[in-house]
């Protein structure tokens, strides 16, 4: 039995989440605010764990949690919110939270929480993220909340960070916010573009150049690791690093010093981020990567997830895209919502930008619906590829038109079924069999019996 208290303004909510706790065999201690929640912990017998409340009047959930870390005797410490931002969640991991959840919290989620928190837990999960506003780190899927929280456990530490994913997954956003949430938020954060600097040029740029190093060479030059000394350096595209200047790479992340072409050798200190589209052990075995240069880069690995696998975000981003935009469109139909969660997006979150800036420049009306997005649907139904079978070309069109008739009949699945001049079953049977989303799909007449 452990005796956990429940910092929390919300008198009812104390009494839910403390007679879960008592049922599940803890002792319940409760404060009503910030400041009587830090009393508390200097009572006897101690508290072994807290349950912290973001949104309080007074002292605010993240700055009790601050001064819980400053004690002599820590707690582990889960936050709750109502409403959980990336800023909010990146800031509550970084401070040293086990986990950061959205209320309500149910009975089996208090029952994990509290397994993950005790002494006797297995490991405890910490968690971050980022004000969208600032970071562009939208989103809530559980994907891309795991990548949240590792930023906020990344951010004040100097490990090297590889970043991998496919294109479009937005890898220099993630490093820009391990850089902003970190201690060297204050110095440079530079990025250099491996695979757009011819190998020529790429030296001088990445390592800098004494003056008369060559033809041309007027006058010093730091390169881009000296510009960023003190800050963070992010190698973007590092897959496709020539070999020679990999080997040099690697020197300055043993030694912490960069030598310039034609000088003389300079101590730095700058943490690195890696970013890459490719697979890198592949590359090593074709011999276009250099294996040690691989693990020196990849101390601490974070994979992002392709948009098809958060599903939950593309209309979260979607909305996020239109407000920032210069267009008069600010909100999507349910219809559009729909088309927008069933598109493959090959291109990830920035085929979703591209589609939106394209939307909200075009769109007619304040609303964006189905029809500003033909674009998409006619996209998706494309002659087979050359290596593509017979049966997989029918389930590709069969998809697409399954999805389009959906999306243009807002979201009635007995209408689509209609349209496509199929039963409403074998519809269902084939959104099952090509992983379409069938709870996503609305229906439009409460009460029909065709629905």
């Amino acid at each position: 039995m452990a005796r956990v208290l429940i910092i929390d303004d919300d008198a009812a909510l104390r009494d839910s989440i403390g007679e879960t706790l008592r049922d599940l065999g803890h002792a319940v201690v409760e404060a009503e605010d910030g400041l009587r929640g830090l009393q508390r912990l200097g009572e006897q017998p101690p508290i072994q764990a807290v349950l912290l409340d973001l949104r309080m009047p007074g002292l605010d959930g993240l700055e009790v949690l601050r001064r819980i870390r400053a004690r002599a005797d820590i707690p582990p410490v889960a936050v709750l919110t109502a409403v959980a931002t990336a800023a909010n969640t990146i800031e509550a991991m970084r401070l040293g939270a086990v986990d950061h959840l959205t209320k309500p919290i149910g009975r089996a989620d208090i029952a994990d929480l509290l397994r993950r928190m005790l002494p006797d837990a297995v490991a405890a999960v910490p968690q971050l993220s980022a004000d969208p506003s600032e970071d562009g780190l939208v989103g809530n899927s559980s994907a891309m909340r795991d990548v949240q929280k590792a930023i906020g456990m990344l951010a004040d530490s100097d490990a090297t960070v590889l970043i991998t994913g496919e294109t479009g997954t937005g890898k220099e956003v993630v490093a820009r916010a391990i850089h902003r949430h970190g201690r060297r938020a204050g110095k440079p954060f530079v990025a250099i573009n491996c695979a757009a600097i011819p190998a020529n040029l790429m030296e001088s740029a990445l390592f800098g150049h004494a003056r008369g190093a060559f033809t041309g060479a007027i006058g010093d030059a730091k390169g881009s690791i000296r510009e960023a000394d003190g800050g963070t350096l992010l190698l973007d595209e590092i897959g496709d690093l020539d070999l020679i200047l990999q080997a040099k790479l690697l020197r300055v992340l043993q030694e912490r010093e960069v030598t310039p072409v034609g000088g003389k050798p300079v101590a730095v200190d700058v943490r690195v981020l890696a970013a890459t589209h490719r697979d890198l052990p592949s590359e090593i075995r074709a011999g276009r990567f250099r294996e040690d240069l691989y693990w020196r880069l990849g101390v601490v690995p974070l994979s992002l997830p392709p948009l098809r696998e958060r599903r939950d975000d593309i209309v979260k981003l979607a909305e996020y895209f239109l407000a920032r935009g210069a267009g008069r469109a600010r909100g999507l139909t349910e219809a559009a919502g729909l088309l927008l969660r069933n598109h493959p997006w090959p291109g990830n979150v920035r085929e979703l930008r591209n589609a939106i800036e394209r939307v909200a420049a075009l769109a007619r009306n304040p609303v964006v619906d189905v029809d500003d997005f033909a674009f998409l649907v006619g996209a998706q139904v494309r002659p087979p590829e050359a290596t593509e079978t017979m049966p997989e070309a029918v389930a590709r069109l069969e998809t697409e038109m399954i999805r389009r008739a959906i999306a243009t009949s807002g979201g009635n699945r007995a209408e689509a079924a209609r349209r496509l001049g199929v039963q409403r079953q074998l519809l269902y049977d084939k959104m099952r069999r090509y992983g379409l989303d069938l709870s996503a799909a609305t229906t439009q007449a409460v009460g029909n019996s065709d629905i």
